[in-house]
């Protein structure tokens, strides 16, 4: 196993002290999610950067105020909202189809957690995972020629340190034969979202991409409203600006230029943990959503239920 990649920065860094001295111009970049939490801080902190951000959400006349209060807030005038919504093929493939041109940074934001009873999505496949994990599949694949095309793109996939409560179960994604159980569910779709970075990252590295995934850390945003709200202790939460620190950083910082196929926690490279673990705030990413067998697995299966 190679060494971690470690950094000069940590769990209390913001997404403008990741940001400071980048300069992204002439960089385009997409943020899915971007109408509320972390989504709106990175964002800002790109366009801070001077990047060309689309913001690309489920409704487009709230981005609109969110744009405009971030080209207020930046000075960048190059905020724009396009409709998105990950859990509608169609939606994806609209937006993918209006795309022309370069793209330099893909961060694959949106999602949801844990709806108390079963539901289904794209494909009839359980919710969590149709929207956190195909709708962004889709995505991602629908925009790799405007992503080899950007020189040195980055794409980021926001996971969860809730992927350690579940690998990918092959043999029943969709709960069909077990009880569904929302965590479980959840867990899984974020470990879908790690096996999406590590499979692009082998794909796709020879067209200029790298790809890595992160977990945010804590933060109580809307995310939570199946929950009854953050319940991680308050010792261990972050702030908004903490939480968008790791991904503007794989998004932006020239110091993981070049490094892909991982997983990041705290702006730092997270170790492999051969159990959960039972305190919080201990960083660590299981070894099978980092596993090249699940992630070429995955990616053929995501394949035939989107193209």
């Amino acid at each position: 196993m190679s060494q971690l990649f470690t950094t000069p920065l940590g769990r209390d860094s913001t997404a403008s002290e990741v940001i400071e001295g980048v300069d992204l111009s002439g960089r385009r970049a997409i943020v899915t999610g971007a109408g509320s939490g972390i989504g709106v801080e990175t964002a800002r902190a790109l366009a801070a950067g001077g990047a060309e951000v689309t913001l690309a959400v489920r409704r487009p006349e709230a981005g609109e105020q969110v744009a405009a209060d971030l080209r207020k807030a930046t000075g960048n005038d190059a905020i724009h909202v396009a409709r998105l919504d990950v859990a509608d093929l169609e939606s994806v493939r609209a937006l993918t189809a209006r795309w022309q041109g370069p793209l330099h940074i893909l961060i694959n934001n949106a999602g949801i957690m844990m709806p108390p009873a079963l539901e289904r999505g794209i494909g009839g496949h359980e919710q969590q995972f149709a929207t956190n994990y195909l709708g962004h599949f889709a995505l991602t694949l629908g925009l790799h020629r405007a992503l080899a095309e950007g020189d040195g793109a980055r794409l980021v996939s926001v996971s969860s340190s809730g992927h350690l409560f579940s690998p990918v179960v092959f043999d029943d994604i969709d709960f069909r034969f077990r009880p569904y159980d929302a965590l479980l569910a959840y867990g899984q779709s974020k470990t879908a979202a790690i096996l999406l970075a590590v499979e692009a990252q082998r794909l796709w590295s020879g067209d200029g991409i790298t790809a890595n995934a992160l977990h945010p850390g804590a933060i109580a945003t809307n995310l939570q409203r199946h929950t009854g709200g953050l319940r991680t202790p308050e010792p261990y939460r972050k702030t908004i600006e903490q939480g968008a620190a790791t991904t503007v950083f794989l998004a932006a910082s020239p110091l993981v230029e070049g490094v892909g196929g991982r997983y990041f926690e705290d702006v730092n490279e997270a170790p492999r943990v051969r159990t959960r673990p039972t305190q919080w705030g201990v960083p660590g990413v299981a070894p099978y959503a980092l596993d090249p067998a699940n992630a070429e697995r995955l990616w053929e299966l995501a394949s035939d239920i989107v193209r």
